[in-house]
């Protein structure tokens, strides 16, 4: 079955403007004048709209979206009495949970982030409350949670994470970074096989709701790669997914042989394109909002700090080198511009050991650069990825992270103009459920540097701006590179599935603060109407 799809400007990164998309069994196989000329059982006319290729993203949490779709909806609220009353509602109408777990709050609506337990035990004392603030790597909890897990005035921070206190020394309610975080999180109940794959589920929905058709689960435990096993064999997983097994200081030698058989368990699946787990995640620091991420200077708070490095160099570099050896690809989160340097010096100090390959390593957020390192992305073949929606001056910037680190600081985040200039090579992804998943809200904000839908005003950091061509190459074409799938997404052209969106505008004609009112008359997914 031969389909012609018709009368609409049609859109691929790095080619002219056409119409005319032939597809037979979920691949395009003509466009332009070569489709109309070819026969056709069928011609859909998609009525002079616009025609891009279906997003991908190349960094988001998908399993963490769909868990906290299960908890209490604090996401967007902007006030602490909202949040209690949000908590306290899902606490009444859910009186079997033994522990209530959600997100994501917004930590800035208080001074420092520092959130008190007692706040949470107003509304719920008799079992634990786990909060995750929008930067999950901060959770905010109860004093029956700091019970549970036996953390008091006696209990020290843990290595790379902290404990918020009060002047005397007890727990305030709030833990930052993964090994501060566990201490809490460890004693609550295991997610199943069952929630997690429902969570999978819920997460290809509500990513196929708004044009993404393939991801990366940029944080995959042992846990939640079976139940991605059991969503693929059930089809319950119904997007292309890539998944980054994470490995941490403490542990990483002991999973080398576990995330081996685990990538062999998935492409021996039926569909081997339909996941792909090749690729190992690092946290190299924290976060600006937690006074956590690793800088090359002091935080202006807290003279004594220059955050947090999570991994030191010789252990960083000896897991790099394993893994690459083993031909994973390289997922670095890395903030700080002092992580970011950690990052490209362990990626550069690897490839001298290692022999070469087709390996294109990610440095994820890369939010500070230092000046002689930009331009090392393009002599290591790393890739930046980018959080658009991150690219203006939100409550975060300003009330947490600014004075966190001073004005010179805060605006030389997100260097994209810069990245491109130096030769880099730009994907972007959304750090869903941290901020979210939908990139029509955040494709035009790296191109004005505002806040979605805003037309004027402080333009943040304008010179590092780019353009809307560009930011739609970024979020389509490049991610698929990002995940090796070049071949299959991203793109327009012959071969490629016929994954594409059909747009009520043009985004590349109208003001960027329209861009969020664009309608999706409709999304093919192989060929075939989905939405």
């Amino acid at each position: 079955m031969r389909t012609l799809f018709r009368n609409a400007t049609c859109w691929s990164a790095g080619k002219e403007i056409f119409d005319g998309i032939l597809v037979e069994d979920g691949t395009i196989i003509a466009i332009g004048a070569q489709a109309h000329a070819k026969h056709f059982d069928e011609s859909i006319d998609l009525e002079d709209s616009f025609v891009i290729p279906a997003f991908l993203d190349g960094h988001a949490h998908p399993i963490f979206g769909g868990r906290e779709a299960a908890g209490p909806k604090i996401n967007s609220l902007t006030s602490l009495d909202e949040i209690l009353a949000a908590v306290k509602k899902f606490a009444d109408n859910n009186p079997d949970e033994p522990w209530i777990i959600g997100g994501a709050y917004e930590a800035a609506i208080i001074e420092s982030g520092d959130f008190d337990a007692h706040w949470l035990d107003s509304v719920v004392s008799d079992r634990p409350v786990v909060l995750h603030a929008v930067d999950h790597h901060t959770i905010w909890v109860n004093s029956e949670a700091l019970k549970r897990a036996g953390i008091n005035e006696v209990t020290a921070d843990p290595e790379g994470g902290t404990i918020a206190r009060r002047p005397d020394g007890s727990p305030k309610g709030v833990l930052r970074e993964p090994s501060a975080m566990a201490l809490v999180l460890d004693k609550a109940p295991a997610d199943s096989t069952e929630s997690d794959v429902q969570a999978i589920k819920s997460a290809c929905d509500a990513y196929l709701r708004f044009g993404v058709t393939a991801a990366i689960d940029s944080w995959v435990e042992k846990d939640m790669a079976s139940a991605y096993l059991s969503a693929a064999k059930s089809g319950d997983l119904t997007i292309a997914m890539n998944l980054s097994l994470l490995a941490s200081p403490s542990s990483w030698r002991s999973k080398v042989n576990e995330f081996v058989a685990l990538r062999e368990e998935f492409a021996a699946l039926p569909d081997p394109d339909l996941v792909k787990a090749n690729s190992i995640k690092f946290l190299a620091d924290g976060a600006l909002s937690a006074g956590t991420a690793a800088l090359m200077e002091p935080y202006f708070d807290n003279p004594d700090s220059s955050g947090i490095k999570i991994w030191s160099d010789d252990e960083l570099l000896d897991a790099v080198a394993q893994f690459d050896l083993l031909k994973f690809q390289l997922h670095i989160h890395a903030i700080g511009d002092a992580a970011v340097k950690q990052a490209l010096d362990v990626i550069e100090a690897m490839m001298q050991i290692n022999p070469k390959w087709d390996r294109r390593p990610v440095i994820v957020h890369a939010q500070l650069i230092c000046d002689e390192d930009l331009p090392r992305f393009k002599k290591l073949g790393a890739i930046a990825n980018i959080q658009p929606l991150w690219c203006y001056l939100d409550p975060m910037n300003k009330e947490l992270i600014l004075p966190r680190i001073g004005k010179v600081r805060n605006d030389s985040q997100y260097r994209l103009r810069s990245l491109i200039e130096s030769g880099a090579t730009i994907a972007f992804g959304s750090d869903w459920p941290v901020t979210s998943q939908i990139p029509l809200l955040a494709l035009a904000v790296p191109v004005n540097r505002l806040q979605p839908g805003e037309k004027s005003g402080g333009n943040w950091n304008i010179s590092e701006a780019i353009t809307m061509e560009e930011s739609l190459t970024f979020y389509t074409k490049n991610v698929a590179y990002q995940l090796f799938r070049e071949q299959e997404r991203g793109a327009l052209e012959i071969g490629m599935k016929a994954d594409f969106l059909v747009l009520s505008e043009n985004p590349l004609t109208i003001d960027p603060s329209e861009v969020i009112e664009i309608v999706i008359k409709s999304i093919y997914q192989d060929g075939l109407r989905i939405r």
